[in-house]
């Protein structure tokens, strides 16, 4: 027995016992913190809207419309809304990228990763009217020409990008999905 502060009898086994118990909590608590770790780059996105976890990623696509085109080539930066910031990450500089205008139903090529994916690379890029010195889009990264092309019309590049939820496309590309865009562009721009 042990007596505690208040004077009250405590059994040494059950001290034991709730040690064993409390050590036990704390290594689960920690396994669960590193199982969290291991999918961070799908933190964000829903399984539908990321590339199979045992898939390359072969090239991105980044989203504009009439309005941010502009922004995004004079900047030579691409950005996309918060929720897209871990997947955003995984781009490496080389990596090829697309710009695909919702306005004109067009995507864009053939440009490339100029830096790492991140969080704000510019700041003032794609700024909130409604929040003044902050991105609408912070999941950036830096891009450059690859190849000059003429925009690819809609029925030519959907069918080789990966659906969901009617018409939307997954933005993070597959190595054979690149590969097939790459093709496309190549036959429509001789």
């Amino acid at each position: 027995m042990i007596i505690n502060e208040d004077h009250h009898q405590i059994p040494k086994a059950g001290l034991k016992k709730n040690r064993k118990n409390h050590n036990h909590q704390k290594n689960n608590n920690n396994n669960k913190k590193e199982d969290d770790g291991l999918d961070k780059r799908f933190k964000t996105l829903p399984p539908a809207e990321a590339l199979p976890r045992n898939e390359t990623i072969g090239g991105y696509v980044f989203v504009c419309n009439n309005d941010t085109m502009e922004e995004n080539l004079k900047r030579q930066v691409f950005g996309l809304p918060p929720r897209y910031r871990d997947s955003v990450r995984a781009i490496t500089p080389g990596l090829p990228l697309f710009l695909y205008n919702y306005s004109t139903h067009q995507l864009h090529g053939i440009y490339e990763a100029a830096s790492f994916g991140g969080t704000n690379i510019e700041l003032n890029a794609f700024e909130d009217k409604k929040c003044p010195g902050e991105s609408r889009f912070p999941a950036q990264v830096r891009a450059v020409t690859r190849k000059v092309c003429l925009p690819l019309e809609e029925d030519s590049f959907r069918p080789i990008l990966h659906h969901y939820d009617g018409p939307k496309f997954r933005l993070e590309l597959s190595v054979p999905e690149v590969l097939s865009l790459l093709d496309v562009f190549a036959e429509q721009n001789p």
